[in-house]
């Protein structure tokens, strides 16, 4: 993936323990993509056409997703986003999406 020529989108998810959420993030997905949790609160989801970062700051997620097609990063998003707002559904996670960021 050529970052310098796709397409990105960045979500700020509040949550009071977001390292817990990028560790359950990358643990997850790991099932069914490649990841690495490069430190606590740092992980990457990667995925064939592009990735996703997670990372913990005090008090928000930081989600950014890169990819080579909209079409890929259309995918990436919703991948990452179902997943983080189902394990977050009783803080009532939202994870919302500006594409263009990040």
């Amino acid at each position: 993936m050529n970052e310098a020529t796709g397409v990105s989108a960045q979500a700020r998810v509040v949550t009071p323990t977001p390292e817990r959420y990028v560790k359950q993030l990358v643990s997850h997905l790991a099932r069914k993509r490649t990841t690495t949790l490069v430190a606590p609160g740092h992980g990457i989801v990667a995925f064939d056409d592009g990735r996703c970062v997670a990372t913990a700051e005090p008090g928000v997620l930081v989600l950014t997703a890169n990819a080579d097609t909209a079409e890929a990063l259309a995918r990436i998003q919703d991948v990452v986003g179902r997943h983080l707002e189902r394990f977050g559904q009783r803080n009532e996670l939202r994870v919302e999406w500006v594409v263009g960021a990040g």
